[in-house]
């Protein structure tokens, strides 16, 4: 069956809103429109109830350790149906600070230890300077996308560490803690990254990846018919030139 509407549940709004998920929204919103697919956009916020057979993709996005101490309180009623969807395939984009909250915990400068979600097997401890500035990345070989790359600005001074498969190799910039030379997560199907500003006007293959996977979830495994991203290309392969990073394309089977 083809699905008619994909409904988004932006999750705490009113506290994780510091990079820019509203141009995210509004990336996912115009590419599914360009393909007849309507979307609708769910604010839930802090202590409301999530209800998962309404909703078809999460967004949980960033703010300062104010916001994220208040949330990290109320997280604990949300843990344990978040951890299932997860399990269970839930498409899930989380930035920044919201990708730090679906670990174990987040260690502040203070050394005070808010509490994560422990949805996903990773640790976040505050370092002694931000990292910040422009990044590149490149993703796994096995997302066969229109392109390899994805660009965008990071600003954490969060640390993170974590086991599972990372969204991608810095190819410039200081990813998920400058050292390991890894950037964010790609697990089932959730997405974490440090990468903002927003994520997704710059990079139309990771919006559209999101949109698979919405419709995907809901048992709709059509093929998303392309869309004139000239103006989105021109963008990222700016940020390549500005890194000094070469332009990757996808290699066709055989190549």
């Amino acid at each position: 069956m083809r699905t008619q509407t994909i409904r988004i549940a932006h999750l705490f709004p009113e506290l994780l809103n510091l990079y820019a998920d509203q141009g995210n929204l509004a990336v996912l919103t115009a590419r599914a429109r360009a393909r007849g697919i309507e979307v609708k956009v769910v604010p839930i916020k802090l202590r409301e109830p999530i209800d998962y057979r309404q909703v078809d993709l999460i967004m949980l996005g960033g703010g300062s350790d104010r916001e994220q101490r208040v949330v990290s309180e109320a997280l604990a009623s949300y843990a344990p149906d978040l951890r299932h969807a997860i399990e269970d395939g839930f498409p899930f984009l989380a930035v920044c600070g919201g990708y730090q909250l679906l670990g174990h915990s987040y260690e502040l400068t203070s050394g005070e230890l808010l509490p994560g979600l422990q949805a996903l097997d990773l640790v976040t401890k505050a370092g002694t300077s931000r990292l910040i500035g422009n990044i590149a990345i490149e993703l796994p070989a096995t997302l066969k996308l229109a392109r390899s790359t994805v660009v965008g600005f990071e600003n954490h001074i969060g640390r993170t560490e974590h086991a599972h498969q990372a969204l991608g190799r810095v190819l410039a910039g200081h990813g998920n803690n400058g050292v390991d030379h890894a950037e964010g997560i790609f697990l089932k199907r959730v997405i974490g990254t440090y990468i903002h500003g927003p994520l997704l006007p710059k990079n139309p293959h990771l919006a559209d990846l999101l949109l698979s996977y919405a419709l995907a979830y809901r048992g709709d495994e059509r093929t998303l018919e392309p869309l004139d991203d000239t103006m989105e290309w021109l963008a990222h392969d700016q940020m390549l030139a500005r890194l000094n990073v070469a332009r990757k394309e996808r290699l066709e089977e055989g190549e």
